[in-house]
């Protein structure tokens, strides 16, 4: 029997995902998406053209492979419509290649007033929510509340008032106006749309397919320390981006696990509130942004940037099982004098190697200097050819994770992967 691949981010999401994703996909039968919702935006970029992917997985573009809609992801029918229809224009029907598992929430049009509602309540200490109604959505998943896709067979339109109705009260007791006419009869057409698609017992496909000995790559969505219980909580998304969370997002049992790559970029970002020991507020983190093109791909948010935290990243690796390395963007910084990375942090407690509970204050990274490659890696197409300042920088993570680098991206599009 075949194992279940991984792909997932070991940072605060925005690794690169979609590009390594679309790269591994020929190797697979099928690629499946376990969590999160329209807040990801993964990018891939080919033959000249640039889509970004929000909840459809990143192996639609390879012809002849399934790919599947998991029961961990939450699913907003009208964002999921645009980004279909959007699709199709550029000639990627989807209709014979997509799968929904039936047991996927779907966000309502009063989720996104919740999390409107919520984030106002919280003044000051906002999470920094995309608004798209994901975080209430799994709160529903989480509370016995929630609305399903496969629902849309049975009673829906009770189904959906009492959902309805509950959001409404809730609300209400946060003085919150609920308008949502415009958006319900939207909301209804994009259901109606959803039907063109397999919907499916999700869990009892992917299980066949490992039977049948046919090879599947799971999909992850922002990063690992924006896990909801092992990320920089509070500041975390709604679901398990760790991954475990592929057991309980797509029905596979812990031993059917195989490969887990580890995607980081070669320095570090974050968007929205939170803490970010390595976030660098002068020029360096201008020019990383400015270089990097470090806007979010959904919301258009300047990502906050910094130095590499190698403290971050093992704990990343240790609690995510990785077998494989996959560094990003190590172009950006092809013209600095020196690249720096955080190996330790001084606490109150004094200085440590290990991550701890509270990074939000009092946490002083402890750095390692490195002499910069100073030459363009996008000419590069072997590993051989780096220039040795890069491959020491390579090694050097290698050393501190124990895991090997096995791809090295140089550029956004399919051709600038180099595999080692």
């Amino acid at each position: 029997m075949k194992r279940v691949d991984v792909v997932l981010g070991l940072q605060w999401g925005d690794e690169g995902k979609g590009k390594v994703v679309d790269v591994l996909t020929p190797r697979y039968d099928a690629v499946a998406r376990f969590q999160g919702g329209p807040n990801a935006g993964h990018t891939l970029e080919f033959d000249g053209c640039k889509y970004i992917l929000r909840s459809i997985p990143s192996g639609i573009f390879q012809g002849g492979k399934v790919n599947i809609i998991g029961n961990g992801v939450v699913l907003d029918p009208i964002l999921f419509r645009n980004e279909a229809e959007e699709l199709a224009k550029s000639g990627h029907d989807l209709t014979k290649r997509l799968c929904i598992s039936k047991k996927t929430h779907l966000i309502m049009p009063t989720h996104r007033l919740l999390d409107a509602a919520y984030e106002a309540a919280k003044g000051a200490n906002k999470i920094g929510t995309t608004g798209k109604g994901i975080g209430p959505a799994y709160t529903d998943k989480i509370s016995r509340n929630g609305v399903r896709a496969g629902d849309i067979f049975l009673d829906f339109k009770n189904i959906y008032a009492k959902a309805k109705a509950r959001h409404e009260a809730i609300l209400s007791s946060l003085n919150y106006p609920c308008d949502v006419a415009a958006l319900e009869a939207e909301w209804f057409e994009a259901i109606e749309y959803m039907k063109r698609f397999s919907i499916i017992d999700s869990e009892q496909t992917v299980n066949d397919m490992l039977a049948a000995d046919k090879s599947i790559l799971a999909e992850g969505a922002q990063g690992t320390l924006l896990d909801v219980d092992f990320g920089s909580y509070p500041f975390v998304t709604s679901s398990n981006t760790v991954c475990a969370g592929v057991c309980t997002g797509l029905g596979v049992a812990p031993g059917r696990i195989g490969e887990v790559y580890g995607i980081f970029k070669a320095y570090c970002t974050r968007v929205g509130s939170g803490p970010f020991p390595t976030e660098l507020f002068d020029e360096t983190g201008k020019r990383l942004r400015d270089i990097g093109h470090e806007y979010g791909a959904v919301t258009g948010r300047e990502r906050r940037c910094g130095w590499l935290d190698m403290v971050a990243l093992k704990y990343a690796v240790m609690i995510d099982g990785a077998t494989a390395l996959i560094m990003m963007k190590s172009d950006v910084m092809n013209d600095f004098d020196v690249i720096k990375v955080a190996v330790a942090y001084d606490t109150p407690q004094g200085r440590t190697t290990v991550f701890p509970y509270n990074i939000e204050s009092g946490v002083t990274p402890v750095y390692r200097e490195f002499k910069g490659w100073k030459c363009d890696l996008r000419k590069v197409r072997r590993y051989e050819d780096f220039p040795q300042e890069f491959k020491d920088y390579v090694s050097f993570i290698e050393q501190q994770t124990g895991i090997p680098v096995k791809i090295i991206s140089v550029g956004p599009d399919r051709e600038d992967t180099i595999v080692r």
